[in-house]
């Protein structure tokens, strides 16, 4: 029998996905499964987005679309952007891909070679290394443990692009921590970032309209427009909006950098399908009340997660600002036993969390963070409190 490519032995199917997937089959043997596990929003977006899907289904030509993405949501984008103090972009800076996710995938196979370096912080988004590893790039993390609140400092970013690593890429607000930095934080960056021409810089904001506490979402080029040229920003509907599976995901950037993520469409996928494309324009240029009613309502949330964590003796949890996700030092409690079972990292912890209490969260080890779990309060509401105090009950039995 043929051999499968050996990039395919670099190959891992998500950490994240195994873990929901292992919750819903034991919620389908009928156990009271919580799940914290997948970063699914669990809201719908407002009715006018599927108004406008029903209303273009009388005038759909059933053609291809643009490599590039339907012009009217190119427009939409750019307008969205300028909300966000991201202006001076027109079409040929943009593209749109079937998610955040392949936008990424695109992105890295446009500007890496194999054996190219890419730098980031840890925790870290799972696939950021799968990526890399499948297109044989080389992976520099930046470690950001929860004693500096899991973020960056400017003198690790400096050290690190000492070596001119081809990529930098950034997560703000960060999935898993929920971290959001400073317009002070995000200003001390740029200012490194200036002194490395030669990398580039993918800022994955897609949380950039779920921030709490007045704190605002701030990107480089706020502090400094001359990276426009080697900055490219990534977007996506999947959180804000309550779209995670519609598949839009958006970049603006160097027109370079635009033309190769088309060529890469034109490709892989051809188009982002139009009647997707529809809904994504009605979501950016319509009503915002349910992405901002969302917002608050995780915050509140998050008020509730950090009120149960703070109440267990020994975690240690930086309070996240941003999207929905709560990121916790779980590691007091290895070397310690439940029901009989010695927990020795965080994947012990989380099995035996989900085994002997039925609530699913993330081992921070799929983050790059072994200290750590994530956790995704965007449960159905009811679940919430229930869910957090099966933790807390967890913790308070460990021997």
């Amino acid at each position: 029998m043929p051999k499968l490519a050996q990039r395919m032995s670099r190959a891992k199917p998500s950490t994240i996905m195994l873990i929901a997937d292992k919750a819903k089959k034991l919620k389908a043997e009928g156990r009271d499964i919580i799940s914290f596990s997948i970063g699914v929003p669990n809201f719908l977006p407002g009715p006018h987005v599927y108004q406008a899907v029903r209303d273009s289904l009388d005038k759909d030509s059933g053609q291809y679309g643009s490599n590039r993405g339907n012009a009217a949501l190119l427009d939409a984008f750019i307008e969205h952007m300028k909300g966000s103090g991201l202006e001076g972009y027109g079409h040929q800076n943009c593209a749109v891909a079937i998610g955040a996710k392949h936008m990424l995938y695109n992105l890295a196979e446009a500007l890496l070679d194999e054996g190219d370096e890419i730098a980031f912080p840890t925790p870290y988004w799972t696939s950021y290394v799968d990526i890399a590893e499948i297109l044989g790039a080389k992976v520099k993390l930046l470690p950001c443990p929860p004693e500096q609140r899991y973020k960056l400092s400017p003198q690790q970013l400096d050290e690190a692009l000492a070596s001119k690593p081809k990529m930098f890429l950034f997560n703000n607000p960060s999935n898993p921590t929920g971290m959001v930095y400073t317009k002070d934080e995000i200003a001390a960056l740029a200012d490194v970032l200036v002194k490395h021409p030669e990398t580039w810089i993918v800022t994955d904001d897609i949380y950039n309209r779920m921030v709490f506490d007045g704190v605002g979402y701030h990107n480089f080029l706020h502090s400094r427009p001359e990276l426009r040229d080697r900055l490219i920003f990534v977007d996506s509907l999947s959180k804000t909006y309550g779209m995670p599976g519609w598949r839009v995901g958006l970049m603006a950037g160097p027109e370079t950098v635009a033309n190769a993520v088309v060529t890469l469409n034109s490709n892989h996928i051809t188009n982002v399908p139009e009647i997707t494309s529809v809904a994504a324009l009605a979501a950016f240029s319509g009503p915002q009340d349910v992405p901002q009613a969302k917002c608050e309502e995780f915050a509140h949330r998050r008020d509730l997660v950090m009120d149960a964590l703070n109440a267990i003796d020994g975690v240690v949890c930086p309070r996240p600002q941003g999207a929905f996700y709560a990121f916790p030092d779980i590691s007091f409690a290895f070397g310690k036993s439940h029901d009989g079972k010695r927990i020795e990292n965080d994947l012990d912890l989380c099995a035996a969390l989900l085994e002997s209490k039925g609530v699913a969260c993330v081992p921070g080890s799929a983050f790059g963070e072994p200290r750590g779990l994530r956790i995704s309060y965007t449960c159905p509401a009811d679940q919430l409190e229930p869910g957090m105090q099966r933790i807390q009950d967890f913790f308070a039995e460990l021997t």
